[in-house]
């Protein structure tokens, strides 16, 4: 089971990802929005979705968990 954790404070523009989805090492998962740039969150290693922790407007801090894969 791996934790994905914010990389840096800011406002959550898009979940890419659904609970259940397959994805890749280095797939995209969410988008940031922090200092008006938008910031890719990828997939620290391959599995499977198991829950997402946030949605689309939620204002996250630095290392604030985001989804959990298995």
């Amino acid at each position: 089971m791996a934790d994905v954790l914010a990389p840096l404070a800011g406002k959550i523009l898009a979940v890419l990802v659904e609970p259940g989805a397959k994805v890749e090492e280095d797939d995209e998962l969410l988008v940031i929005e922090a200092l008006k740039m938008e910031n890719t969150v990828y997939a620290p290693s391959g599995g499977t979705v198991k829950e997402i922790k946030v949605k689309v407007g939620d204002s996250v801090e630095d290392e604030d968990l985001l989804l959990v894969l298995e």
